[in-house]
């Protein structure tokens, strides 16, 4: 039997934070979560020197990193991406692909099922979350128009009957066919997530009713309350707000979406229904500079936008930066958090029961930070992929 023993650590386990905690991990699953140090001769053993222990970040959004992007759609690009946000708190991952030909999810799928149970040094890939096609052309935000559609059915029958690596569709609920496209990708066992939309609080609701479960990006991409002529009308969001079996996820990066912002669907909405996501595009975990998608996007105040400067169009953040904004920038205590980053996630995902918390019996996915939230050590699986000297 392989062991690490990680002593000297403040452990964030679901009963709260573990002072001086000890956690062991047998096999790749955690054996043990101790107040105490636990003495294992035959364990490797890694000094947490005071530093956070955690469960691993879960990023169901995130197109690219380390200079590479998923709609390259090969093996290569899919594990460098994981590779590169392992580094960063990440360990395990949802590639999302945005709008393209469809021949492009079709190489996307094939690449996943490559990848996705390889050893390897990155974060576990999940599956793919398809954020496309069937986008509202209105809300297309940095989403490439050409390729937007209405939902088709013998194109995504055709596609889900394909693979079981879909996990996960963004679709725009008011769309022609949408929800049709959300009760048959539901049934399933896709999450359907509502996004780049201009859906109110009917639409909403009713697509919540027809398979629906989660919302892209919240605030990004979506109306808020507007005038039409004299009269306000309520957007997506103040829907969303008023739809309980919603989850969303947020792209806690500070600029997305600002910090008191942050706070407040911290405060109304709640860490059980708040996933932290990256949609970070390319030049994320990179130290390189990134020439994306030809130059339609570039990387301008620590953000991605078109070059037109009409859209914001993806961020560079990583988990660690996530986890960092809720809590230094809008206040959030520390255990939520990195609730929102690991918990949260896999519950949307359907994997609680083996991902998203240190809990005994659970896969061994570990990040160890500081104060800062720098990460120092990167544990996935039981396998230690990454950490500083």
């Amino acid at each position: 039997m392989a062991y690490i023993n990680i002593i000297n650590g403040r452990i964030i386990a679901p009963s709260g934070i573990i002072e001086g905690g000890s956690l062991l991990i047998r096999d790749g699953k955690i054996a043990d979560v101790s107040h105490t140090p636990l003495l294992i001769e035959a364990a490797q053993q890694i000094d947490a020197g005071g530093c956070y222990v955690a469960a691993g970040g879960i990023d169901i959004h995130v197109h690219g990193g380390g200079g590479r992007d998923f709609i390259e759609a090969t093996p290569e690009a899919f594990l460098a991406v994981a590779e590169a946000h392992a580094r960063y708190g990440t360990t395990a991952i949802l590639p999302t692909i945005a709008a393209q030909p469809v021949k492009v999810f079709e190489q996307a799928i094939h690449s996943c099922e490559t990848v996705r149970n390889e050893p390897r040094q990155g974060a576990r890939i999940l599956g793919l979350h398809l954020e496309g096609n069937y986008l509202n052309p209105v809300m297309r935000g940095g989403q490439e128009a050409d390729y937007l559609s209405l939902p088709d059915k013998a194109e995504y029958v055709r596609l889900l009957d394909s693979t079981g690596v879909i996990k996960r569709w963004t679709a725009a609920p008011e769309l022609t066919g949408a929800l049709d496209f959300g009760r048959y990708a539901a049934e399933r066992g896709v999450i359907v997530s509502l996004g780049h939309t201009t859906a109110g609080y009917e639409m909403v609701k009713t697509a919540s009713e027809a398979g629906y479960s989660h919302v892209t990006h919240f605030y990004n991409a979506m109306t808020g309350v507007h005038r039409e002529g004299m009269f306000k009308h309520e957007g997506t969001i103040e829907a969303v707000y008023l739809t309980d079996s919603l989850t969303v996820e947020l792209v806690a990066d500070g600029i997305h979406v600002p910090p008191a912002i942050l706070k407040m669907v911290y405060k109304y909405i709640g860490a059980e229904r708040i996933a932290l996501v990256t949609d970070a595009m390319m030049a994320a975990a990179y130290d390189g500079e990134a020439s994306m998608y030809g130059g339609r996007v570039i990387l301008e105040n620590g953000v991605c936008i078109l070059a037109d400067h009409s859209a914001i169009s993806g961020s560079i953040a990583t988990v660690s930066r996530a986890i960092r904004t809720m809590t230094h920038l809008a206040g959030v205590p520390l255990p939520d958090a990195v609730r929102m980053a690991s918990e949260t996630p896999a519950r949307i995902l359907g994997i609680s029961d083996r991902k998203g918390t240190l809990a005994k019996g659970k896969d061994a996915d570990i990040i160890i930070f500081d104060d800062n939230i720098c990460i120092k050590t990167t544990i996935i699986e039981g396998s230690v992929v990454y950490r500083t000297t």
